[in-house]
């Protein structure tokens, strides 16, 4: 029976070095062979997810931005954006609080211009993790990125919402303090949905773009029954494909609350999990 399985990108089918094992493309190469379709179901951007996945031989659909731009066979399937009231009100919120963050788009990932300033702030406010971190991951995490083909640089969010052709898909926020705080904001704004995907960020989407959304899109695509399919993750942006698939498989490094909601839990990321899961419960029955 064909499956559809949905595969996280960072902290599961990624190593803790960003790499994607040989055991894993072997694996899930062996899989697409049985005739099971293989998406890659991330919280990163579909271009990014695209660089990522170019490094290896694996061809995969891909839902990108937390399931909100669903692609197969070269098509965009499904693309849940914010509406530019909520998009106006999350961002009036994050400058007042003067956080850093990026817009995850259809046309590519917007840093704020105000990026560098922010992060070095808000560093500056936490010498308990500043301290802690190489001056090479201090410089990556506090330079303002370079504008790319698919990396953009803004000024206002009104430069955003300006574009008739450009619809925004996630905010990111990299939280280092008051994140519980700012999360409680976010809450009372209605039509939006918050997840986090580590412990230190924030991820905004609209209430219907979640994984599980993105996982059920691409399942009525290729035309596999929802209780046919299989998801594997590690953290709180996985929970709503975990919940909707047929199997939900966390990984063995997962946040202890997505082991619980999960059926069954695999090796680690840096243990070939993904390889171990897709052999156990779906070539090996």
């Amino acid at each position: 029976m064909r499956k559809l399985i949905a595969i996280d990108l960072d902290g599961t089918l990624l190593s803790s070095k960003i790499e994607i094992s040989q055991e894993n493309i072997e694996v899930i190469q062996q899989a697409q062979k049985a005739g099971h379709i293989v998406m890659i179901c991330s919280g990163r951007a579909p271009e990014d997810i695209k660089n990522v996945i170019e490094k290896t031989p694996l061809k995969c659909p891909v839902a990108g931005s937390n399931g909100t731009m669903v692609i197969a066979d070269g098509k965009l399937l499904s693309q849940v954006s914010l509406d530019s009231e909520n998009i106006r009100t999350v961002s009036s919120l994050l400058n007042d609080r003067k956080y850093p963050f990026k817009v995850y788009t259809s046309k590519g990932i917007f840093v704020a211009s105000t990026w560098s300033e922010r992060m070095i702030a808000t560093l500056e406010r936490n010498e308990q993790i500043k301290e802690h971190l190489t001056s090479q991951e201090y410089k990556f995490m506090t330079e303002q990125p370079k504008e790319t083909e698919s990396v953009k640089v803004f000024n206002t969010i009104e430069d955003l919402l300006s574009q008739d052709d450009l619809a925004i898909q996630k905010f990111f926020i990299p939280t280092i303090e008051g994140k519980n705080e700012l999360m409680a904001k976010l809450k009372e704004i209605p039509g939006i949905s918050i997840t986090t995907s580590g412990t230190y960020n924030i991820e905004i989407m609209d209430v219907n773009g979640h994984k599980g959304n993105g996982v059920k899109v691409m399942a009525e695509y290729f035309q596999i029954p929802i209780e046919d399919t299989v998801a594997i993750g590690d953290n709180f942006n996985d929970v709503p494909m975990l919940e909707v698939a047929g199997l939900s498989i966390a990984m063995g490094n997962a946040d202890p609350t997505v082991k619980e909601l999960a059926d069954v839990v695999t090796l680690t990321n840096n243990e070939h999990g993904v390889a171990h899961a897709i052999k156990t419960y779906i070539l090996d029955k």
